[in-house]
């Protein structure tokens, strides 16, 4: 009886683990992959905000930084 269950158990996992992969496989399909082109341009568009973002918040230390050492001399 207990075998008769590890079977059934290991069949119905096998099963399981079979249709994973075949809905994986339907599912990569649908995928609709960006031409060269736009991942180009998405990188560049990326970098460009990092830059900014960047920019931006180095100046906020910058400001925060004197205005620390103002009122700590002060």
């Amino acid at each position: 009886m207990a075998d008769e269950k590890k079977v059934g158990f290991f069949k119905s996992f096998a099963s399981k683990i079979s249709r994973f992969f075949k809905d994986l496989k339907g599912e990569m399909k649908k995928i609709v992959w960006p031409s060269k082109k736009q991942i180009i341009n998405n990188t560049w568009v990326v970098i460009v905000v990092v830059v900014i973002a960047s920019i931006v918040v180095g100046g906020f230390d910058y400001l925060l930084n004197l205005l620390v050492g103002l009122f700590a001399r002060g």
